[in-house]
């Protein structure tokens, strides 16, 4: 970090001092000094604009969230988390990034999403990582490489999934202790969270876990094996208890979706402690994986429907991933937003595409960001001028095909290769499903002003 940076940060850290005074009073003031201070406007400036806006409104539920995180969550961490994701993160990674694209001529993630290990301790039904097989994993030393690299580049946030991450919670810990610049997530299945991780977190407070669950006890166990809910809900009672930041991601499928977007799931939810949801439509992944779970395309407009309506009425951060898209502006694979490293070491454009042409033991994150695959993802993103459609696998029939195809990207399916058509394949009913109900609801926004037209 340079010495303009450093005097960026310093300034920034002060403002949240005094906001934290006072939350309620001095928000509006800390949110002045984000955006003064993102001279390009490429960092803060529109989130932090539109952060003003809510304000105006006490009873607007995005404030309502803020102020309940401040409230429940151990004042330490919430300041570490400001200081790695906000300005370490934004407003000094995001001049970098940008930098860095124009002057590679490739996209720079924002985050990378790392598998330290395929090794798990349970066994899910239609889990795509279990296609990796059970024996591989990164060093620790490689992740400190990778780690390193993309700060050079401008990025200082980290997913960190699996397999279950937690094998290596000794490895993730001295991660989060070596690296206080950066914020890492952990997609866990929360079962091997206990009392003394727990105090682990509350030392490095930079790292937070996404714990899945699918549900209640019937739909967790019949995924994820019998006495997994019991120990989940236990694992987010000591992080509730010891005030930590965390939420749950939940893999929707045809029997649970209308489940997971009620107001019941969610108040539930708030009850656990989580501040945050992230939510996936089961994508069928891997030669011999189930498709009988892919949601139907009139479920996914009844998650579009009522994940909003719930953000709008309840106190948790819900994320829908594919529904979402219009707020990031389409597919934000291939390095746009963020890359995946598989635990062999392959860097695929996306979690849920298993396809790679570069490995972090022969190319470097950036020559991986310039090779064919990533580079084609750049060419073509957005994949689709309807925001409803971003998924160039789920929702747009025959992109992925085309761009394996042309780039020579090679399965990195370790069980049993799996072939890009017969994946794409899999998830064609749905798409043609989708295609006109996305079609009516984007255009239905366009009409209302909800939405930008995308060219």
């Amino acid at each position: 970090m340079n010495a303009a940076e450093k005097i960026k940060k310093s300034a920034a850290m002060a403002a949240y001092d005094i906001m934290a005074k006072n939350p309620e009073k001095n928000l509006p003031a800390l949110l002045n000094k984000l955006i003064s201070m993102d001279d390009e406007k490429i960092a803060l400036y529109d989130q932090a604009s539109t952060m003003k806006k809510v304000l105006s409104n006490p009873d607007n539920m995005v404030l309502k969230e803020v102020l309940e995180i401040y409230r429940d969550v151990d004042r330490e961490q919430c300041r570490k988390l400001f200081e790695t994701i906000v300005v370490d993160g934004s407003l000094i990674g995001s001049p970098k990034r940008k930098k860095n694209s124009e002057k590679y001529n490739c996209n720079i993630p924002w985050l990378i999403l790392m598998d330290p290990t395929s090794a798990c301790n349970l066994k899910c039904t239609g889990c795509w990582a279990a296609e990796y097989g059970h024996t591989l994993s990164i060093t620790i030393d490689e992740m400190e490489n990778v780690i390193k690299q993309a700060n050079d580049l401008g990025c200082y946030l980290f997913l960190l999934a699996g397999g279950e991450p937690m094998m290596r919670k000794d490895d993730i810990l001295t991660l989060c202790r070596n690296h206080q610049d950066c914020a890492f997530m952990l997609f866990t299945n929360g079962t091997l969270i206990d009392e003394k991780f727990a105090d682990a977190m509350l030392e490095v407070k930079n790292l937070i876990p996404a714990i899945s669950i699918e549900g209640y006890e019937e739909d967790t166990d019949f995924r994820r094996g019998k006495g997994t809910y019991e120990r989940v809900i236990k694992a987010m009672a000591i992080l509730k208890a010891k005030r930590l930041m965390f939420g749950t991601s939940c893999c929707y499928t045809r029997r649970s979706a209308e489940l997971v977007a009620s107001d019941e799931y969610f108040d539930t939810v708030i009850g656990w402690g989580a501040k945050y949801m992230w939510c996936f439509a089961y994508t069928p992944i891997g030669k011999n994986a189930v498709t009988d779970l892919m949601i139907t395309p009139e479920q996914r407009k009844y998650m579009y429907y009522n994940i909003r309506r719930l953000r709008l009425e309840k106190p948790l951060l819900a994320m829908d991933f594919y529904n979402d898209a219009k707020y990031v502006r389409g597919c934000i694979a291939g390095g746009r937003t963020y890359v995946h490293i598989n635990a062999n070491g392959d860097i695929e454009p996306c979690a849920f595409i298993h396809f790679s042409d570069s490995n972090i033991r022969t190319d470097t994150i950036l020559e991986a960001l310039q090779k064919p695959l990533c580079m084609e993802f750049k060419k073509n993103e957005p994949f689709n001028k309807n925001m409803l459609r971003p998924c160039p696998l789920v929702d747009n029939p025959g992109r992925l095909s085309v761009i394996v195809a042309k780039t020579g990207a090679h399965s990195t399916e370790m069980l049993e290769k799996d072939d890009v058509k017969e994946l794409s394949g899999r998830c064609l009913d749905f798409a043609l499903g989708w295609a006109p109900i996305a079609k009516d609801l984007w255009e239905t926004e366009l009409k209302n002003g909800e939405a930008k037209e995308v060219k």
